[in-house]
């Protein structure tokens, strides 16, 4: 959904890193968004997403339930102050399970990063070179960490103005309902779409845009 956005949008794309699901589909994966004003449309979608349908890998065309979780984090330039200490680290480095090329799959090129004292997590496998997609890898782990810096930030000064603010970031922003009937919901704004299959095919402006109107 969000790489047919980008094509819409004309924003540029690559795969940092991609994990496959145990029988279909995917466990995980990271994008690198580029485009004007990316992170500002994008972090609309930060949050679990509920999809319900037939699944086509149930024999019995029973409905199923499936939760996305999308995170959002902006790409920082080198300036930010964030101090990762070699102790606070664990670099683990593992055999890529991606394409890109006959080097890439012979060698443990693949880079996972654990901030330890916060138990983020970041990977990187889109390059050859172990050595740069450590740096890339490192570069997403300073990203993060300044992102919780900033909202911890926020979140105390919200208090310290008695404002009521929802810090659990993992709630449910957006249902997908294709089965028994065809609906696109934002919970929070209440917007929806019954064209289920072209949201999916990458229209979703109108959540977007209907979220920053009420959020501004």
């Amino acid at each position: 959904m969000y790489c047919r956005w980008c094509d819409k949008k004309g924003y540029k794309y690559e795969i940092l890193d991609k994990e496959p699901g145990e029988e279909v589909g995917l466990k995980s994966i990271s994008l690198l968004i580029k485009g004007a004003y990316a992170y500002g449309y994008l972090k609309c979608e930060k949050g679990v997403h509920r999809l319900v349908r037939i699944s086509p890998f149930d024999s019995n065309k029973r409905r199923h339930t499936t939760f996305a979780s999308v995170e959002v984090t902006p790409e920082f330039d080198d300036k930010i102050e964030i101090e990762i200490k070699e102790e606070d680290i664990r670099v683990d480095v593992y055999r890529s399970s991606g394409a890109g090329g006959q080097g890439v799959n012979t060698t443990d090129s693949a880079v996972r990063i654990t901030h330890i004292p916060t138990k983020t997590v970041v990977t990187c496998q889109n390059e050859r070179s172990q050595i740069k997609n450590k740096e890339t890898a490192l570069q997403l782990l300073k990203n993060k960490l300044y992102l919780m810096k900033l909202e911890e930030q926020e979140i105390a000064l919200k208090e310290a103005r008695g404002e009521k603010m929802d810090i659990n970031f993992g709630s449910q922003i957006r249902s997908y309902v294709m089965h028994p009937y065809s609906m696109v919901k934002d919970h929070r704004t209440n917007i929806e779409n019954t064209n289920v299959n072209a949201v999916l095919d990458g229209d979703i402006d109108m959540f977007i845009e209907a979220y920053l109107k009420e959020v501004v």
